[in-house]
């Protein structure tokens, strides 16, 4: 199915783009670059906003076309320009590009419908689908979120944050796991091995896992590598900073091979930053899920 609202929230200003910075890497890298960005307020170089290129992972493109039952994802990007940043809108315009990607893996059984008018009517819907309004304190309230509705099952995702969109993808997928299986979210749960390394690594970030709500937990996994993302970001800074500067270098009447060496070395250290980046999301990932198992009730493991 194609989407009943013709209205998307308008594509970010481009600020610019580096030279001699690989396009593919930046889509990779603008996901999670973006999120510590907003979060802290630091720019890293190198990152733009992803565009239509950046694929699905497999899993959520295997779960999406296997959808046999209608499913209706809502999109809640209610933010006034007075009291919503460009940053915010510009993430949100990100989530909007992600959803069409669900959509486009089934348009048979995916509806997405945006609310995305500023007014008392979508504040109002979006209240009545439990997304949270933030911003009280600058002016008109902002509501950002996602609602995902099949049959009479419905979950939502009641404030999305930059921080967290590198974990988009996964819970948006699970969301869609949980309205549409039986039971809730089985595959999820059984498709990710329980290692020694990862229970560990949670323990030691939630020492009490059994008085932790879920949604507590999931939070403080997500801080955690939010520290990681962050200090990754810091030495990619560093070391993509020194690899355009060896490559002006060159360029100042250096010959053609030593100008394509420093090149070339540039593309290999945004490469092996952006994989380092990449690993970080899916151990954010593959924790989440492990905990999800271990707060689960023997009963209905």
């Amino acid at each position: 199915m194609k989407s009943s609202a013709a209205e998307t929230p308008p594509a970010p200003r481009s600020s610019g783009v580096r030279l001699l910075i690989l396009a593919p890497l930046l889509i990779l890298l603008g996901a999670v670059g973006a999120g510590l960005w907003f979060k802290y307020g630091t720019s890293i170089a190198g990152f733009r906003l992803p565009g239509e290129g950046v694929e699905l992972s497999a899993g959520t493109q295997d779960l999406l076309r296997g959808l046999t039952v209608p499913v209706e994802i809502r999109l809640y990007a209610v933010l006034p320009p007075g009291t919503a940043p460009e940053s915010l809108q510009n993430f949100a315009w990100r989530v909007d590009q992600l959803l069409s990607r669900f959509q486009n893996c089934n348009e048979r059984e995916i509806h997405l419908v945006r609310h995305v008018s500023a007014t008392d009517a979508g504040a109002d819907a979006a209240a009545a689908d439990g997304i949270q309004a933030f911003n009280l304190d600058k002016g008109a309230a902002c509501f950002l979120g996602i609602t995902v509705v099949s049959g009479n099952r419905k979950e939502s995702l009641a404030r999305l944050q930059p921080e967290w969109e590198p974990a988009l993808e996964s819970d948006l997928a699970r969301a869609i796991l949980r309205v549409t299986a039986t039971p809730p979210a089985a595959l999820v749960k059984s498709s990710v091995p329980i290692s020694p390394e990862v229970t560990n690594e949670i323990a030691r970030l939630i020492p009490d896992i059994d008085r932790t709500s879920l949604d507590d937990g999931i939070g403080i996994l997500r801080a955690a590598a939010v520290n990681r993302m962050t200090e990754a970001g810091a030495e990619m800074e560093k070391q993509i900073q020194i690899a355009q500067q060896q490559v002006a270098e060159a360029q100042n009447g250096r010959p053609e091979a030593e100008q394509q060496a420093a090149v070339k070395h540039l593309q290999q250290v945004e490469l092996e930053q952006a994989e380092k980046t990449k690993a970080i999301a899916a151990r954010l990932q593959t924790e989440i899920s492990v905990f999800e198992q271990m707060k689960t009730p023997p009963a209905a493991k």
